[in-house]
């Protein structure tokens, strides 16, 4: 089959290799578009994402058609329309023709979606899904969200606006991203460029004045700074990104802050596979009743090596203008 590799000394290359065969609780699935993540380019730059590598084919997210499967799967058929996480959970990547994946981590495409779209979803939607629930904010609780505009920021907010939150304060760079934030429910007042030399001043007069109960940190580094000082003592503080600097640390510790880490590898490393399912099966729930939207997208081109240059480039120059990237198999 067609796939784009990580060779020996560590590139991306356009190859062939064998087709997977599905293990006994495994089913294999013809790929009809996977999606692009900041991971997939950090896994080739950061030592952290590096360890995360588990096979050399990467792309952690995909949609697609049953088209075989082990002797001991039996929750899906030949020709069922699918989608799931791959990559870290148990799998090989995404970036190729065919994927063999445990069956306890896919579910059915929405029906009121395109194969694109359904491909935009696994990864962005269970961490927006994982912040929500381990979370749990109350009503009263004030929420600040920093890179709102994000695939996990944009699908988070529009958990909380399905839910009927009010106190989110977001940070956004550009004037199209604020359109999309609107669009999706947020009011103005609850979007702040950061851009601005007194970012600190709106986000607090965003917030009536107040210093946040939590933030959920999408950026890091910089942000990460901006977003402990904003918190309240015994604030909760999301990290998402592992990119929280050595001062943001010592602030969050001197508020007494709880810091909650946001992985959705952590479940891979117990095989708790029943939780990308559950979580995938609950998406389909919210979108086929339209409670939330799938992410705006856009289609970078089909499968090969000059399309994941070109998809990686785009994240890592933040580039996106709020689509999630896909390539088309």
């Amino acid at each position: 089959m067609k796939a784009v590799i990580l060779n020996k000394n560590f590139q991306l290359e356009d190859a062939f290799t064998e087709k997977p065969v599905p293990k006994s609780h495994e089913v294999l699935i013809r790929i009809k578009a996977s999606g692009f993540n900041p991971i997939d380019y950090q896994m080739l730059e950061n030592e952290l994402e590096r360890k995360l590598i588990s096979s050399p084919i990467l792309g952690r997210e995909l949609s697609g058609i049953i088209v075989e499967k082990g002797a001991e799967a039996t929750q899906f058929n030949i020709g069922d329309e699918v989608y799931c996480g791959s990559g870290s959970m148990g799998s090989n990547g995404s970036y190729a023709e065919y994927i063999a994946v445990p069956e306890g981590i896919v579910s059915f495409k929405p029906k009121n979606i395109s194969f694109e779209q359904a491909a935009s979803i696994p990864s962005t939607g269970l961490t927006s899904l994982q912040i929500f629930k381990r979370l749990n904010p109350s009503y009263d609780d004030s929420i600040l969200i920093t890179g709102a505009a994000g695939g996990v920021g944009s699908f988070l907010i529009k958990l909380l606006v399905a839910h009927r939150y009010q106190k989110i304060v977001t940070t956004v760079g550009s004037e199209e991203n604020r359109q999309m934030l609107l669009k999706i429910g947020l009011k103005d007042h609850q979007i702040i460029s950061y851009k601005d030399e007194k970012l600190k001043e709106n986000l607090l007069n965003a917030n009536d004045g107040q210093p946040f109960d939590i933030g959920i940190d999408l950026v890091g580094n910089y942000m990460s700074e901006i977003t402990a000082d904003l918190l309240k003592i015994n604030g909760v503080y999301t990290d998402v990104t592992a990119l929280v600097t050595k001062d943001a640390h010592e602030a969050l510790f001197n508020k007494g802050a709880l810091i909650m880490n946001i992985s959705n590898y952590t479940y891979s490393v117990t095989k708790t596979y029943s939780y990308y399912q559950n979580g995938l099966n609950e998406i389909v729930k919210m979108i086929e009743n339209g409670s939330i939207t799938p992410p705006n997208i856009k289609i970078v081109g089909s499968l090969s090596l000059e399309t994941v240059m070109a998809a990686h480039s785009i994240l890592k120059n933040n580039q996106t203008q709020g689509h999630k990237l896909i390539m088309q198999h």
